[in-house]
């Protein structure tokens, strides 16, 4: 992937795994790798964190301590009644 100089990578990384959340190719319950985002965009694990911490904001992901980022079920989301 190459990078919109005028965005953060973190925000660009974000954008990549929310299409990919909204289009199923990382269905409920898949691992949000930080380790592998890393390798695919050649970022540090800061700027991977960054870009999963607006997702779990959103509500699109949960992290378990642990355990790893997971794609929430979509009535597991926020603002989903």
């Amino acid at each position: 992937m190459e990078f919109d100089p005028t965005r953060p990578k973190w925000q660009q990384i974000a954008d990549v795994v929310r299409h990919r959340i909204a289009t199923g190719a990382y269905p409920p319950h898949h691992l949000v790798s930080e380790v592998q985002l890393e390798g695919e965009f050649g970022v540090t694990r800061t700027t991977v964190r960054k870009a999963t911490a607006a997702l779990r904001e959103e509500g699109l992901i949960v992290t378990t301590p642990g355990m790893g980022s997971f794609v929430r079920e979509s009535n597991e989301r926020q603002g989903d009644d």
